[in-house]
């Protein structure tokens, strides 16, 4: 009898992390609110929106700021990761994660496909956006996106299969100030793809600097 009560137990405590997870997605809001998308088992899944992107005047020489965006407002520090699974189809088609002061302020990474191969992407926009990608041999079913924010900098790692992370960049963006967090997908020269985000999480971390006071003056 205790082994069932602790079974049905744990099956009713799985179901409210599952239904908390739900409700923090249903709570969030839209930046550039695409025609179709759902919530559904705990995952965001879009219909990117034809030729939209967010990049802001370097090489280019244009700013397009006008792609969905899903986000909470968070500040401090944090850990914040996704599992992306993607239908991409055209060149730049892309999604991920990004992490938004305003619109001269932010970063964007995620997967991004390019002249037919796969990149692990981040676009870093301080006043003018700048470009980096990591190319993958090959593009397996889903990949995991990982953004850690720690004091003036963001640091960015790509996991196949959340356990082992790879580090691809790290970036600055400005510290002790409150952020848009949250998942975005764009489609600069396509007709859109559908776009699956599942475990989205972000963590709070202590403060470092408060951190390192605490022990001095204790």
């Amino acid at each position: 009898m205790k082994n069932i009560k602790k079974t049905l137990l744990a099956i009713t405590l799985m179901l409210s992390f599952s239904e908390i997870s739900a409700q923090s997605l249903e709570k969030m809001n839209w930046y550039n609110e695409p025609e179709r998308w759902q919530i559904k088992d705990g995952s965001l899944i879009m219909q990117v929106t034809p030729k939209t992107d967010y990049w802001r005047i370097s090489h280019y020489g244009f700013t397009v700021d006008d792609a969905p965006f899903y986000y909470s407002t968070y500040g401090g520090e944090f850990e914040t990761k996704v599992k992306l699974t993607g239908d991409y189809k055209a060149r730049f088609d892309q999604m991920g994660l990004m992490i938004r002061i305003d619109q001269k302020n932010y970063i964007k990474t995620g997967v991004e496909f390019v002249d037919g191969k796969f990149n692990i992407s981040t676009v870093v926009t301080n006043e003018k956006s700048d470009w980096s990608v990591t190319t993958l041999n090959k593009m397996p079913p889903f990949i995991w996106i990982k953004a850690l924010r720690r004091l003036d900098a963001i640091e960015i790692y790509y996991s196949f299969d959340d356990k082992n992370y790879i580090m691809t960049r790290n970036a600055p963006l400005q510290d002790n100030t409150p952020v848009m967090v949250g998942l975005m997908a764009a489609s600069p020269d396509g007709n859109g793809f559908e776009a699956r985000f599942e475990n989205f999480s972000v963590k709070h971390l202590p403060d470092q600097r408060r951190a390192e006071w605490l022990k001095q003056h204790q």
